[in-house]
């Protein structure tokens, strides 16, 4: 992409190979959007052709990159901003889940997921956070989840990655807001996505539930608060915004067990 062609904002994607990624980088490039969406698999590669057929008149790159590691990060950004060209909004997207009993679980597969949940998000923010500041305006979208408000038994640490995003998120929104920086974070439930196939929980309760949102919906909503600058979303359902809402109020304990039932290995049987 080249600064003279930068007649529409610019918007980093991450996580936007499939499912609501890929919905997101649909709504961006919809809403007036150039575009460079990003992730680790092949398939990223087809997502302009895609974004093609949403809306022609978008330019959109794809780098395919491991936000697990900080030389993908620095990649990734370096990339997004050659030849000088500002950066409007980035979506925080990218992220993996590890479900299964702690105690069983791989460490290793888990300090992955903290390396891409976690530290990818505070090492992109920081890099567009100061970018944003030095212009005076700019938007960030955070991908949080319901896992982030409530205990997640067999996503234990999968739900502390997503607590912790959101908490950064809703913080740094306080101190980008007098700084011309948006910040948004958004909170789905359980999506019709490969988030489960993915993490391992094929055989759960959750995974097999009909109750899953739909990934452009989801996707849809969170595009919808951003623009607006909300402060967050519970995106998905009426189901799912009642969850997020009954969160709100409930003891933690007997959440705790409702989640444990949804998430145990073995418990779809």
């Amino acid at each position: 992409m080249s600064t003279a062609d930068a007649s529409r904002p610019f918007a980093v994607v991450t996580g936007a190979s499939t499912g609501i990624g890929l919905e997101l980088a649909k709504r961006f490039a919809a809403g007036g959007y150039d575009l460079l969406v990003a992730a680790e698999d092949e398939r990223i590669t087809g997502v302009p052709a895609q974004l093609a057929e949403v809306e022609a008149a978008a330019r959109v790159e794809a780098v395919r990159v491991d936000l697990a590691t900080a030389a993908g990060v620095e990649q990734l950004w370096a990339t997004a901003t050659a030849g000088g060209r500002a950066v409007d909004a980035v979506a925080i997207h990218a992220g993996v889940g590890v479900g299964g009993e702690f105690v069983e679980n791989d460490l290793e597969d888990e300090l992955r997921m903290i390396d891409l949940n976690v530290v990818s998000s505070v090492h992109l923010a920081k890099l567009a956070a100061r970018a944003m500041v030095e212009r005076g305006e700019g938007r960030l979208l955070f991908t949080s989840s319901l896992a982030a408000r409530v205990p997640a038994p067999y996503q234990a640490v999968y739900g502390a990655t997503k607590a912790f995003v959101q908490s950064l998120a809703q913080s740094l929104r306080q101190e980008l807001d007098q700084r011309g920086v948006s910040v948004t974070a958004f909170l789905p439930g359980p999506t019709d996505t490969e988030f489960f196939e993915r993490a391992g929980m094929e055989d759960t309760k959750m995974a097999h539930t009909s109750a899953k949102d739909d990934p452009a919906t989801v996707a849809a909503q969170a595009f919808k608060a951003l623009q607006k600058g909300r402060d967050h979303v519970v995106t998905g359902s009426l189901g799912t915004k009642l969850q997020g809402a009954a969160a709100n109020v409930s003891p933690n304990a007997p959440l705790a067990k409702a989640q444990g039932k949804l998430a145990e290995p073995g418990s779809a049987d």
